[in-house]
């Protein structure tokens, strides 16, 4: 299996606090790849980093072959990395349809009404609220257009951060669901989960995070069903 984001060394520092350790990971190209651990482990400001959104102040990220970095987040995004934020954070003031728009703006041009149409046919919820201002959604639909904005660009690694988020249970199973369909297409994801017993059972390896640095790494169900990692490091 290819490499397609490799995470060497990687430490972010808040002014004078370093929050990062060395951060190493590797996601193969076509996995399900869950980052988990407690509150505060770290799970997000890597994702941060990844993306461009927090300067790391020492390591490299390669993406495929390339070493990425310390590009821009527009330049990584660019170049086939997608980012669903926690929190959602759709623009509420706007349509279903403009959020839509706005995901694919910088990538698609004539061909984003080709593309809103695909992810209205995987998000049929999406289709019935289209012309809706995204604050007037529920929880569970506005992560389903938060997803969907970020598949836009047509990414070829989607980056996920606590998904599951203020969710009813219904609707953290639905969507679920739809992370695990998505990888069955051949999407590449990197899972922040809060809920690691769902994150594990859908990921192909999962990392573990502990006060800034990996604490374990291995394959999910190994990971998933030990008793003392549950324990020492997840909360359980």
């Amino acid at each position: 299996m290819s490499v397609m984001l490799s995470v060497q060394g990687l430490k972010v520092s808040y002014g004078e606090i370093e929050v990062l350790h060395g951060i190493d990971l590797q996601v193969g190209t076509g996995e399900i790849v869950a980052l988990v651990g407690a509150n505060g482990a770290g799970k997000s400001t890597t994702l941060a980093a990844i993306c461009g959104l927090v300067p790391a102040t020492a390591g490299r990220v390669l993406y495929g072959e390339r070493d990425v970095s310390g590009w821009p987040p527009e330049r990584l995004s660019r170049g086939g990395i997608a980012l669903t934020p926690e929190g959602r954070r759709v623009f509420a003031n706007l349509t279903v349809a403009e959020n839509l728009r706005l995901g694919g703006a910088m990538h698609l041009g004539r061909r984003a009404g080709e593309r809103q149409e695909e992810l209205l046919d995987l998000f049929p919820v999406l289709r019935s609220r289209f012309a809706q201002k995204a604050g007037n959604l529920s929880g569970g639909e506005q992560q389903m257009l938060a997803i969907a904005r970020s598949l836009m660009s047509k990414p070829k690694l989607l980056l996920l951060d606590e998904p599951s988020l203020g969710l009813s249970p219904q609707m953290i199973d639905t969507v679920f669901d739809l992370i695990a369909s998505l990888s069955n297409s051949g999407l590449t994801i990197l899972l922040v989960e809060q809920n690691v017993a769902l994150a594990l059972e859908i990921a192909t390896s999962a990392i573990v995070l502990a006060n800034g640095a990996v604490a374990l790494a291995g394959p999910a169900n190994e990971l998933g069903s030990s008793a003392l990692v549950r324990q020492a490091y997840l909360g359980a």
